[in-house]
């Protein structure tokens, strides 16, 4: 089957989801991957990719997200997006040339809508719909803010046919055919074996607005040596490893610190739990990171710190409660990559067989003296 697979293309963390699974849809049909930003740059050295608009936060000089400039510069993409412009004409024009017969969609907007106008069958496979298709589980303080992006959420992307949900915590599902898996296991990630480290990881997805003075001072004032990615910094200095982008030595230091420390994305936070290691939660103004990190100290498996005001005594109190993080992982911890592709590729043939009267009856209405089956 002709597959078209859109990315959402802020971050990594819907990219390195999709790497996952792609191997194993490819090797059954002929996939063609849409991203843009971040996920362009990790997906097309490995895939046939696409590059397609995308959205995503402008930061201010606080690393925090700036709404007024975030408004300014999704102005042109999300004007494109709803009311139809040269992105979505161009993603259009390639569904079809392609032959594409099917769409799924980790939080992309202009492959789900252009699906929608196709009339192909849709699959959504991400984490942020666990927001809008399961049943709120948001903290009092978060409760308003998540009702805006649920409500939001599915006024872009629609109701697809099939929902799928890969997150590090679970949550009941909202609609019928909503299915809810464990966090996507890298291949590389499988292979690592995990030792018990003196050094602390920070990763920070968007470091070079989140990497703030204050946090550098934090770092510099724990005893106890930091491997830090995501920063455009390298090199060392006093007890600070600054290393470039690598996914192979990232899951190395991974499955070799003691804690981690960053941005609290769903993808990372799955890695980080299936090796053991606690994670101090530094979320990102977006609600989805919010409520992840409210879910983290929920589980008991780390802790949750405002990123605007990190002292070294927020990493002392972390690593004050470490041996009582630890101890819950195992509960916690889990690989829903298998599960994940046997639902996929149900989903794919249930939609394909059902996709075939329609076509049929789409075509005899084109051409009513057209006989079929001969």
């Amino acid at each position: 089957m002709r597959i078209g697979y859109g990315v959402m293309g802020y971050g990594r963390g819907h990219a390195m989801r999709t790497a996952a699974v792609l191997p194993a849809l490819m090797a059954e049909h002929e996939v063609t991957v849409y991203a843009g930003g971040d996920a362009y740059e990790v997906l097309a050295p490995q895939f046939p990719t696409v590059r397609i608009p995308t959205i995503g936060y402008v930061y201010d000089g606080r690393g925090g997200h700036s709404l007024p400039k975030t408004l300014i510069n999704n102005v042109a993409p999300m004007a494109d997006l709803v009311f139809g412009g040269h992105g979505s004409d161009s993603v259009e024009r390639d569904l079809k040339s392609r032959g594409i017969e099917l769409v799924i969609s980790d939080s992309e907007a202009w492959t789900h809508r252009a699906a929608r106008k196709l009339k192909l069958p849709r699959i959504s496979f991400d984490h942020v719909g666990i927001i809008a298709y399961c049943k709120p589980h948001f903290p009092a303080d978060l409760w308003l803010l998540g009702l805006r992006d649920a409500i939001a959420y599915r006024a872009l992307m629609g109701i697809p046919e099939r929902i799928l949900i890969s997150s590090f915590y679970k949550a009941d599902p909202a609609y019928p055919g909503v299915k809810i898996v464990g966090p996507m296991l890298r291949d590389a990630v499988l292979r690592a074996q995990p030792q018990l480290g003196e050094f602390l990881l920070a990763y920070f997805n968007k470091g070079e607005h989140q990497y703030l003075p204050h946090i550098d001072q934090a770092l510099r004032l724990i005893d106890r040596p930091v491997v830090i990615y995501g920063t455009p910094f390298r090199g060392k200095s006093e007890n600070l490893d600054f290393r470039a982008p690598s996914n192979e030595w990232f899951v190395h230091d991974l499955a070799h610190c003691k804690a981690v420390i960053g941005t609290a994305g769903n993808q990372m936070i799955g890695e980080a739990i299936h090796f053991g290691k606690p994670i101090l939660a530094l979320p990102e103004d977006a609600f989805e990171q919010r409520l992840n990190a409210y879910l983290i100290e929920r589980m008991g498996v780390g802790m949750r710190a405002d990123r605007q005001r990190l002292t070294p005594s927020d990493i002392d109190r972390f690593m004050g409660n470490y041996d009582y993080y630890r101890s819950n992982m195992a509960e916690h911890a889990g690989d829903g990559r298998a599960e994940a592709i046997a639902t996929l590729q149900r989903y794919i043939v249930e939609l394909s067989t059902a996709e075939k009267p329609k076509r049929a009856r789409r075509r005899r209405r084109a051409d009513p003296g057209v006989t079929l089956g001969t």
